[in-house]
């Protein structure tokens, strides 16, 4: 059976991964979009957080393998990620590497994503300008960028659309070419 293809969003919180991933499906009806929130809120209800009993094994790990399940089934991704330090970073490109993954950095200037932390009132203030410390940072070997400020959702999800489209198949996501290039 051929891999189901992967388009992995990686962006800070509130730079439109959610909004952006709901767009392409659109455009892309045999897509399903997965979120990394929206796994987080399954492992959530499995711990007692109140009581200390936390399943001790970052959230990100079994996500990245989900994906893989779910690509090695056919079932094509749009993936809401956020590769927020080098175990998340590390881990989804050890997983994914043999995937077809078509990898988009998702950006958004800083004042825009504190306004829409303001907006959305459900996240910490400052959160996506601590996280740009080290997201985009790394030398991260898109296939493509976008910002969701400069550019419309529905005009970035087709700018994304036509490039994969442009790639069809995408290559597999061989990181070992990319990892001397990765900041350490």
């Amino acid at each position: 059976m051929e891999k189901g293809t992967i388009i992995l969003l990686n962006g800070v919180s509130s730079s439109g991964k959610t909004t952006l991933s709901k767009e392409i499906v659109r455009l892309l009806p045999d897509y399903f979009h997965l979120s990394i929130d929206d796994f987080d809120l399954v492992i959530e209800q499995m711990e007692d957080r109140e009581k200390g009993r936390l399943i001790p094994v970052p959230t990100e790990y079994f996500f990245h393998r989900t994906v893989a399940m779910f690509s090695d089934r056919g079932t094509n991704l749009v993936v809401d990620q956020l590769l927020h330090d080098r175990f998340t970073m590390d881990d989804c490109f050890k997983v994914l590497q043999d995937y077809p993954v078509f990898f988009v950095g998702v950006h958004c200037p800083i004042q825009e994503l504190e306004q829409r932390e303001r907006a959305r009132g459900d996240r910490e203030p400052g959160l996506s300008k601590r996280q740009l410390q080290f997201v985009h940072q790394q030398n991260e070997p898109y296939d493509i960028e976008v910002n969701t400020f400069q550019e419309s959702y529905a005009a970035s999800a087709k700018k994304i659309c036509d490039k994969l489209q442009e790639q069809k198949p995408p290559h597999i996501w061989a990181l070992m070419e990319h990892r001397s290039q990765l900041t350490t």
